[in-house]
């Protein structure tokens, strides 16, 4: 089984690989049921899912009606604006058919635009805040994308108490020097103030090519070698307090769960073999500051 940690000050244990529910975005539901029931073989706890992940929220609705009170359920909202905000909880609280989510995050808030509106009057912030005085959220996160995220989240969280993070954590992405210092600076705000730490594209090989022929689940090329697979996970999650969010590609599922399931049988080599993975398997940055910090 799957080690479970805190989850910041938020009082739940959750298990250090957390399922993003965006890869049942366009699937049918009886694939998306088989799919969900590899998390109960591994003992996944926390369920990650966003308003604009397509039709995964409608996906989870009957499976979360079967298995009440096992998942840690957090959403997302992209909107900015207080109205927006708060129609869109409602929205996926219906969508998801559930009284209420454990957390509610702030999807990529990762512009400066965005975040003057999002902490103004009338920001979508007011809207996170009046849900959980009605009880309709317990906890309240930010995520993002691209190489200016850490220092993002460092401003949000001077700005608000946030519960959580989430933003990109793998070898390629820290090889950039400035991305690394505001990585680790986040990660020691994180560990002194309790502010859970989720991670995402741990097994990114690289944004897709116009020649590439293989299957298309994610908006990037996941690793496909199953063994710098289990390494890349590994290598997270020997991280004190990270946790890893699976990727889009739900072919994966399983040998991410099973590298997060096997942690006590890595070998003390892995830093090495990882830094051989990356130059053997042409594993590059998804976001180069300055050049390329969109999602495609």
């Amino acid at each position: 089984m799957i080690e479970k940690i805190p989850f910041g000050r938020t009082g739940h244990e959750s298990t250090r690989t957390i399922f993003g529910a965006a890869a049942l975005g366009a699937m049918p539901q009886a694939r998306a049921d088989r799919v969900l029931d590899v998390l109960l073989e591994y003992g996944v706890n926390h369920i990650d899912v966003a308003a604009s992940y397509g039709d995964a929220e409608l996906r989870l609705a009957p499976w979360l009606a079967s298995h009440p009170d096992t998942f840690f359920v957090a959403s997302k909202t992209g909107e900015r604006t207080r109205a927006g905000a708060r129609d869109s909880i409602h929205r996926s609280l219906e969508r998801l058919g559930v009284d209420r989510f454990d957390l509610i995050q702030f999807h990529n808030l990762a512009d400066d635009a965005g975040w003057d509106t999002l902490f103004g009057p009338g920001g979508a912030l007011e809207a996170a805040v009046e849900a959980r005085e009605q009880g309709l959220v317990r906890f309240i996160g930010v995520t993002g994308h691209g190489t200016r995220i850490a220092e993002m989240h460092m401003r949000s969280l001077r700005e608000f108490a946030f519960d959580s993070v989430l933003l990109p954590y793998n070898p390629a992405m820290m090889a950039e020097s400035r991305y690394a210092e505001e990585f680790e600076a986040l990660y020691a705000h994180c560990e002194q103030d309790q502010v859970a730490m989720q991670t995402i594209k741990s097994v990114a090989r690289r944004r897709w090519r116009d020649d590439d022929t293989a299957p298309r689940y994610s908006w990037y090329e996941p690793i496909r070698d199953m063994d710098a697979l289990r390494r890349a996970v590994s290598w997270v999650l020997r991280r004190k307090g990270l946790f890893v969010n699976t990727t889009s590609d739900a072919t994966l599922l399983p040998e991410i769960l099973k590298a997060a399931s096997e942690m006590d049988g890595q070998v003390e080599n892995l830093a090495d073999q990882v830094e051989a993975d990356v130059q053997n398997h042409g594993i590059e940055p998804l976001f180069i500051r300055g050049e390329q910090d969109g999602v495609r």
